[in-house]
């Protein structure tokens, strides 16, 4: 159902690829909400998704970009004024790639190459792409900037390796980044750390299918959606949120909370 909640808004999206991502689905909900956004990409991850299909759903354009090239992101950013006609009021980094995950390197034997590597495209770009915005003046006050990051950021889950990394220098810069940018124009930015999600980047990590049954016996309202989270995005976005910043909010059904589950204890009982 569209409330309007962005009626007048415009913003940029990163990281669509296919209908099981939340930044596509976060897409659809903005365009449902009255937002007017475009929709960017990397070169190399348009060839594999069907972000064209998501722009003509959205009546937007795409743009592509490497967000790990400034060079790229200004492209990008002076792109996007001209055909959304002025400044940004928000932008969702959702950006994340391990080399060292796809080919299946444990944490005691990463290749440090793809290490940075990882590092660059799935927290540094974060920064880049506000110290780019900063530097051109492309953000509304009261803006919103968020970034999708994930418990493993605070804990430890073997299987995540070196994101886990990645993830907690995201919520980093997004403390950083949020006080200088609240300081500068009111802008604020902060991260959702979502529940495991049947996404395509999410099911290319080894064991995660157990993994998923396992948070979701151990949250009480059961593991967040993609569609879910989408829509907590759109909150974020909305004017609803103007003083929420700096935060890493977790959504996860109450799992970064909960010590045990019933379900969880009854499997255990017998041994």
């Amino acid at each position: 159902m569209a409330e309007n909640l962005l009626k007048g808004k415009v913003g940029i999206i990163t990281g669509a690829l296919d209908e099981n991502s939340i930044a596509w689905k976060t897409a659809i909900k903005a365009h449902e909400q009255g937002a007017k956004f475009v929709l960017t990409n990397a070169p190399i991850a348009m060839r594999m998704g069907a972000i064209k299909e998501l722009a003509e759903q959205c009546n937007t354009i795409v743009i592509p970009a490497d967000a790990t090239s400034l060079e790229d992101i200004e492209k990008l950013y002076s792109e996007a004024k001209e055909f959304l006609g002025g400044n940004f009021d928000f932008i969702l980094h959702s950006i994340g790639m391990s080399p060292n995950i796809r080919k299946g390197r444990s944490y005691g034997d990463l290749n440090y190459d793809w290490a940075v590597k990882s590092y660059d495209v799935s927290a540094i770009s974060f920064h880049k792409m506000m110290q780019v915005s900063e530097k051109m003046d492309v953000m509304n006050e009261w803006g919103s900037i968020m970034g999708l990051s994930y418990i493993a950021a605070q804990r430890v889950y073997p299987f995540y390796t070196d994101m886990a990394d990645a993830k907690a220098m995201l919520e980093s810069i997004a403390r950083g980044y949020g006080y200088r940018y609240g300081k500068l124009k009111k802008v604020r930015v902060n991260t959702i750390s979502q529940s495991p999600t049947k996404t395509t980047a999410g099911t290319g990590i080894g064991g995660f299918d157990t993994f998923y049954n396992f948070a979701d016996k151990m949250s009480p309202l059961g593991n967040a959606s993609a569609e879910a989270c989408a829509d907590y995005i759109i909150t974020m976005f909305s004017d609803l949120t103007r003083y929420v910043t700096m935060q890493n909010l977790f959504h996860d059904g109450g799992y970064s909370t909960t010590g045990i589950s019933e379900e969880l204890m009854d499997q255990f009982k017998d041994l």
